[in-house]
């Protein structure tokens, strides 16, 4: 796979919201998981994410199933820890907390 390939975006998001910053993450998949990502089997359509034990967790979003997996498969809306920085994970929370 390229560096710097966008494997999936979420263009309603674009249209329905005024998009602020963005920030560029990685996500913990397990091994069926980046299969399929790398297949581009990935919808972002409903997804969010919501901060938990001072983590940032990716939640709705469908990773389709691996088809040679098997039993070793992975559940498709699974939530996913998101990759960041600290200082970036504090500065997202803080900022989702503040009233307004």
């Amino acid at each position: 796979m390229p560096k710097g390939k966008v494997i999936a975006s979420n263009r309603k998001a674009r249209h329905d919201y005024e998009i602020l910053d963005t920030y560029e993450a990685g996500i913990a998949l397990t091994g069926s998981e980046i299969k399929s990502v790398r297949a581009g089997r990935v919808s972002l359509k409903e997804g969010y994410v919501l901060p938990r034990n001072g983590e940032l967790w990716l939640h709705e979003v469908h990773i389709a199933p691996y088809n040679q997996a098997g039993a070793f498969g992975h559940d498709p809306k699974r939530p996913r820890r998101l990759l960041l920085h600290r200082k970036e994970i504090n500065r997202i929370i803080s900022r989702v907390q503040e009233k307004g």
